[in-house]
């Protein structure tokens, strides 16, 4: 191989990748005020240009582990990072995974970044230890008061049990 060919890039993916700003790979880790534990990682990162301040990613994983060791692992298709709004919404076909045994589908999560504090506010389909669910909206959160994390599942819940 000749080192001196050009590494090969599709004329639309140069042109791309100088029009918008973006990482490839990004990775970001921290701790919530409350101690709990959250790492977040795409496969690309782009600043959109419409929005300052906000970022989007694709192929989004993250983990969430809660002060009291309660597991949350999240991937979405999509997600919209806004640091300073302390807000991350998740887009597209988003899974949660709990380390009590629930699967959890929504089309959409919104979280904050400093608390524990997830939203689904549309159609939430779950499976766990008591069987299957639906409902209209879901919340997964702490409060200082239980020092516990609390999933909430209201507007139109259906479980069927399995025993």
């Amino acid at each position: 191989m000749n080192p001196d060919t050009p590494v090969p890039f599709a004329e639309k993916e140069i042109e791309e990748r100088l029009r918008d700003q973006q990482i490839t790979g990004p990775f970001f880790s921290g701790t919530t005020t409350g101690g709990d534990q959250m790492s977040f990682s795409a496969q690309k990162l782009i600043t959109l240009r419409d929005r300052i301040g906000v970022n989007r990613a694709e192929d989004v994983s993250a983990s969430l582990e809660t002060a009291q060791g309660a597991k949350f692992q999240l991937q979405s298709d999509v997600a919209e990072l806004d640091i300073a709004g302390n807000l991350a919404e998740l887009s597209g076909h988003v899974s949660m995974m709990t380390s009590t045994g629930y699967q959890i589908i929504s089309d959409r999560i919104t979280t904050s970044i400093s608390v524990m504090d997830l939203t689904a506010m549309g159609d939430v389909q779950a499976t766990g230890p008591p069987g299957t669910l639906t409902a209209g909206k879901m919340r997964v959160f702490s409060t200082k008061e239980t020092d516990s994390t609390q999933m909430l599942f209201s507007d139109g819940v259906k479980l069927v049990y399995t025993p």
